[in-house]
């Protein structure tokens, strides 16, 4: 019994450690997010333009500026950013519904023991 009570409280902690981790990697990963969203948009703007000056027409340049490889490689990169960020918090959200379900064994548990 002690024993289990041991073993909560570890687990419990290791828990704790795993989603102070997972916050300093969000914060990582959301910077990444941000920095690739920016390179994403000024190469997409630099390059309308450029399509602009070499006379392209502008109804073109929307259907035509996405696919320009430079452009594509920026925006699959920032798409890549989010989804380390999304997965990033989704693992903040399990771990922290693991700590509440790891608490409520730990009291009860000790509740028990009283």
């Amino acid at each position: 019994e002690r024993g289990d009570r041991v073993d909560l409280i570890n687990e419990l902690l290791d828990k704790n450690r795993e989603l102070s981790t997972f916050i300093t990697l969000l914060r990582k990963y959301g910077q990444e997010l941000a920095e690739a969203e920016r390179n994403y948009k000024v190469k997409l703007s630099e390059t309308a333009l450029k399509l602009k000056a070499d006379k392209m027409p502008i109804t073109l340049i929307d259907k035509v500026v996405y696919g320009q490889k430079e452009v594509a490689e920026l925006r699959f990169k920032r798409d890549s950013a989010e989804v380390m960020y999304q997965v990033a918090l989704e693992k903040i959200n399990v771990t922290k519904l693991q700590i509440k379900i790891l608490q409520n064994q730990v009291d009860k548990e000790w509740g028990q023991a009283k």
